[in-house]
């Protein structure tokens, strides 16, 4: 309890320009004589805080100093308070907490680091797309604190074909993906990953986590996007494309987009992935004046039938 009224008799120095005594008793609602003695044991600690006497006098931070608890630089202050604004997808208690560590940080930190909470609004949908209000899963708090503490859970599961399952999963991370929410666990038949909002219960257990000293949790998810984008894209199609629509390739094709070397005749190679020779061939068939598809043949005969239709309907 001393450790914390120092802390906030600290954070009082730093709001104020001046306290006294009676002014931190208040504040604290402690006596007059143990606000004293709180304000000497910083000082002995090293505080850079005095006391001037008689009218108007009271206690302050050397040169009016602003000592910062949180150890952050302005910029780190003002990156970290841009997730707690009102659009952002921060839970209430992240607000919260960043609400009371912005009484710990210096002028002009704290003045940079409220505006910075609302000079930034957040909106995931695309052009067009109907209005939908995600909320947060279930059971994500729960696992959430299961993966802090590091303790197993008994999962209830129903998985995408509405089969329910049990089983007890070692917890190692969490990770959301647009509006989804995933959970990385260890399970006794290798590493799985749960959708949270497919989780039925989660009763954790108390056992520890037995968890891979070299687990890293954004590594782990890069391989597992990965893996699930080649599996929803097994098609690959060769092409190759004038070097100035390498642009509009990737914005069309994003992730699915890799992009070679040069060719002799100054255009680059491609490949790009996609789900069935059909639907490939209608998302290429608009760029035929920049790309050169070479490859697979099946790609290449659908892509001369929509032109013939559209030769057809037009001419």
């Amino acid at each position: 309890m001393r450790t914390d009224r120092l802390v906030a008799v600290l954070l009082l120095l730093q709001r104020r320009e001046q306290v006294t005594a009676a002014e931190v008793a208040q504040e604290l609602e402690v006596s007059e004589r143990t606000a004293r003695r709180d304000l000497d044991a910083l000082a002995m600690a090293g505080v850079p805080v005095y006391s001037t006497q008689g009218r108007g006098g009271g206690w302050r931070l050397v040169g009016g100093a602003r000592t910062d608890l949180s150890g952050l630089t302005a910029g780190e202050a003002r990156a970290l308070f841009l997730v707690a604004g009102p659009a952002s997808a921060a839970t209430p208690a992240v607000k919260a907490a960043l609400r009371k560590l912005v009484q710990a940080l210096p002028e002009p930190f704290r003045a940079q680091a409220e505006a910075a909470a609302s000079s930034l609004v957040m909106d995931p949908r695309r052009w067009g797309s109907s209005r939908v209000e995600h909320r947060p899963p279930r059971f994500l708090d729960d696992l959430q604190d299961a993966v802090i503490r590091g303790v197993q859970v008994r999962l209830g599961y129903v998985d995408s074909k509405g089969a329910e399952t049990e089983r007890t999963v070692h917890p190692l991370g969490i990770v959301a993906k647009g509006p989804a929410w995933y959970l990385i666990s260890h399970t006794e038949t290798g590493r799985r990953t749960f959708r949270i909002d497919r989780v039925t219960s989660a009763d954790p257990t108390g056992d520890p986590v037995h968890r891979p000293e070299d687990f890293d949790l954004a590594e782990s998810w890069r391989e597992i996007a990965d893996g699930i984008d080649r599996k929803r894209t097994p098609l690959e199609v060769q092409a190759v494309c004038a070097p100035h629509a390498i642009g509009i390739l990737r914005i069309g094709f994003g992730d699915r987009l890799e992009v070679g070397s040069t060719t002799t005749d100054g255009r680059i190679d491609v490949v790009i992935r996609g789900h069935d020779d059909y639907t490939l061939a209608g998302e290429l068939a608009g760029l035929v004046e920049w790309l050169e598809v070479t490859g697979p043949p099946g790609v290449r005969g659908h892509l001369a039938s929509i032109g013939n239709a559209l030769v057809e309907r037009y001419s």
